[in-house]
């Protein structure tokens, strides 16, 4: 699924990076660890976390996400924002637990 339908399907706000907005998803990856994430998240995965600085890009890029989602309705800094869209990475926003969009894109057949 594309990522600018999952925002459409579940009413996100878009930050950064409407460049890649056609790409596409295969699953979920939930974590703020940024080692942990580089370790374990895969290619073409929506990222889940609370953070927000300009290393979220970085990692993104590195392992080929397709997009970064904030929850918890977390403010994104200005260079991140920057980052992201020069490089085409979507930044997607919620006030939703992880938890509770975890759920939500499951129910869209992403998991």
């Amino acid at each position: 699924m594309k990522i600018s339908q999952i925002i459409k399907e579940l009413d996100l706000e878009l930050i950064s990076g409407e460049k890649g907005l056609d790409n596409e998803t295969n699953g979920v990856y939930s974590g703020d660890l940024l080692s942990v994430v580089m370790a374990s998240a895969k290619e073409k995965q929506i990222w889940l976390t609370v953070q927000t600085h300009i290393n979220i890009v970085a990692i993104a890029s590195l392992i080929d996400i397709s997009a970064i989602l904030i929850v918890e309705g977390m403010e994104v800094e200005e260079d991140t924002i920057e980052k992201s869209n020069e490089l085409g990475i979507p930044i997607i926003r919620t006030n939703k637990t992880t938890y509770e969009i975890s759920i939500e894109l499951y129910k869209l057949g992403i998991n």
